[in-house]
């Protein structure tokens, strides 16, 4: 019986040891994955790496292959903060260099306006006159992006109402949703949704979504403002499908039939969105095409 007390006895002192081993491997566990969310936050550049206790080797193996690994994320990631830095400053750079030729063009085709010219001479001219007129309007666009994704710009925001500033975009909007033979369907509540925005931030967002209406709209659009600061706009869109609706939102993104476009137009809204707290996305189901925008 001695032996056999003696052998339950070395069987709970080991069991003991083990539950505590599995208690401080487990604590670990918990903490190389804290560590390592932190690590992953937007915005942490710290070069800290994971830190675990010495006494197992196999936890000392994982937190170094982890660390091996973050070292590599971060130099993926400052490698691309690089390259979209660039981006943004080539963006403003060729918009600017641009404007200044631009703008010349202009000035010598008023003047070509007012010469003597033949029936023939003019048809050219008012086509010349329409492709700078785009093409000015795809410069001021790209220049617009390359100010709004600054990390600078930061608009103040105050108290407003979406209702109203919607209801001025629509009416801002009118002329050239009538052009393409869009009468839209308005919803709004009786009640004023009041948010704290930036009233231009808002207008360009409301502007760029309308904007998109424009482009890939069938002849319809419905726009509703729910109570809970949601806003869909609404439009049968038969040239879309699930994987482009889905692309809407990328940079330098066009159809076909949006080629007169720089595709930055949703872009901008989603990033003004985004700095105003809000969320925007797009749904595609039976050729309706839905851009959902939440404050």
């Amino acid at each position: 019986m001695l032996w056999l007390s003696l052998l339950c006895a070395v069987f709970a002192f080991v069991s003991v040891i083990l539950a505590l081993k599995l208690i401080l491997i487990r604590r670990e566990i918990k903490c190389i994955c804290l560590q390592f969310s932190d690590r992953l936050k937007p915005g942490n550049d710290t070069n800290t790496l994971i830190s675990v206790s010495p006494y197992d080797p196999c936890l000392c193996h994982l937190a170094q292959s982890i660390n091996i690994q973050l070292k590599i994320l971060r130099n993926e990631r400052r490698r691309l903060m690089r390259g979209d830095t660039e981006l943004k400053d080539a963006v403003a750079n060729l918009s600017h260099d641009l404007r200044t030729p631009l703008t010349a063009v202009c000035g010598y085709l008023e003047l070509l306006e007012r010469a003597p010219k033949s029936d023939a001479a003019q048809r050219y001219i008012d086509i010349i006159t329409e492709r700078i007129g785009a093409l000015c309007s795809l410069v001021e666009e790209l220049f617009s992006y390359s100010v709004i994704v600054s990390p600078e710009n930061y608009v103040s925001a105050k108290r407003l109402s979406l209702n109203t500033v919607l209801e001025q975009s629509i009416a801002g909007m009118y002329a050239v949703l009538k052009k393409r033979g869009i009468t839209p369907e308005i919803s709004m509540p009786d009640t004023a949704v009041i948010r704290t925005l930036s009233r231009t931030a808002l207008s360009r967002i409301f502007e760029n979504v309308l904007g998109n209406a424009v482009k890939y709209s069938d002849g319809d659009l419905k726009i509703t403002l729910k109570d809970s600061g949601e806003i869909i706009f609404s439009n049968s869109a038969c040239t879309l499908n699930a994987v482009t609706a889905g692309r809407l939102f990328d940079r330098f993104f066009t159809l076909q039939d949006g080629k007169k476009s720089t595709g930055l137009g949703l872009s901008i809204a989603k990033i003004l969105t985004e700095q105003c707290g809000g969320r925007i996305f797009a749904e595609y189901d039976k050729n309706i095409l839905s851009i959902h925008i939440a404050f």
